[in-house]
């Protein structure tokens, strides 16, 4: 058990440093590209990824248990390709990957790397707010949270004495409640399936989605794709098909409070990553609304004895 502990740890740390890279390859990838492109060139680069890797998978598993598939076959016991729960898993799935993801995109085109990680990473924090919609009780110390993160997202977005959240940052918040929304259906779906299978399912409904607002709303060239190849690789490649499809298989035997701590980060990564490789250097209100908004973060996931009784 400790072993799988470890080693699922260690997928997450993964996850969150690719998310948190990420971001630069997303703002990177806008000087090329259009929003609604960038997430349909990724998702489908992450969907056809995963396909071999689906394929690779079973054939080790079926390796190690040593199934005969023939005699599967004959006694009508062999597991069909793709289960029913797998398909509505990864399809509302794919749409909230869709919502959330287009509204990241959308807002790190207007706003620095390192905001974009932070803001995003309040996911956090709302999704314990979001239980109360299912009759769940919300304890103190998450509301303290709530108020730390409100205060820490003031610093950091609200500068030059505007009372008002800035375009992108905005779209980033809704990003943020979108990816709750997200965890919160895998949460759900991850016992109920092949994680990798529900995951390669919802890149490619989320890649259809955007196509669709792509034709529509921009005008996509594939010389401008090409342009971007090397951010849209690396957002398709690892931070699609690779980190989120390691987030629903650690989420599935692993504690969720220490996985979202592990996961949030990527906050932390992103800031980092724009200031090394952007040059997006933090001044010290906004690092200091940082500092607030990782604390509340860390500090709604660090398990407390009441909270452990109930």
């Amino acid at each position: 058990m400790k072993k799988t502990q470890i080693r699922n740890s260690f997928l997450l740390l993964l996850t969150a440093t690719i998310w948190g890279t990420a971001f630069v390859a997303q703002s990177v990838g806008m000087d090329y590209v259009e929003p609604f492109t960038f997430t349909f060139a990724r998702s489908i680069i992450g969907g056809i990824v995963l396909i071999p890797c689906i394929w690779f998978l079973r054939w080790l598993k079926k390796k190690e248990d040593k199934v005969d598939v023939a005699a599967d076959t004959a006694a009508g016991e062999a597991r069909p390709l793709v289960t029913k729960m797998e398909w509505i898993g990864g399809i509302c799935c794919g749409i909230a990957l869709f919502a959330a993801s287009n509204f990241q995109q959308l807002g790190v085109s207007h706003t620095t790397v390192g905001k974009a990680g932070f803001i995003t990473a309040l996911y956090v924090v709302i999704v314990p707010i979001m239980g109360l919609f299912f009759k769940k009780k919300v304890s103190p110390i998450v509301w303290l949270c709530v108020v730390l993160s409100v205060v820490g997202l003031y610093l950091l977005c609200m500068t030059e004495g505007s009372f008002a959240l800035a375009y992108g940052d905005l779209l980033v918040l809704i990003c943020a409640v979108l990816f709750s929304i997200h965890i919160l259906i895998i949460d759900y779906f991850s016992p109920k399936g092949d994680g990798v299978v529900m995951s390669c399912i919802q890149f490619f409904v989320c890649g259809l989605l955007s196509a669709i607002v792509m034709l529509f709303v921009e005008n996509p060239a594939v010389g401008n794709i090409l342009a971007a190849k090397m951010p849209i690789l690396y957002a398709g490649v690892l931070s699609s098909g690779v980190a989120y499809t390691l987030q629903i298989v650690g989420q599935k035997d692993m504690n969720p409070t220490v996985a979202s701590l592990i996961l949030c980060l990527e906050s932390v990564v992103s800031a980092l990553a724009g200031w090394v490789i952007l040059n997006q250097a933090l001044t010290t209100r906004e690092l200091f609304g940082c500092l607030l908004m990782f604390a509340a973060i860390v500090l709604a996931q660090v398990p407390m004895p009441g909270r452990r009784k109930k």
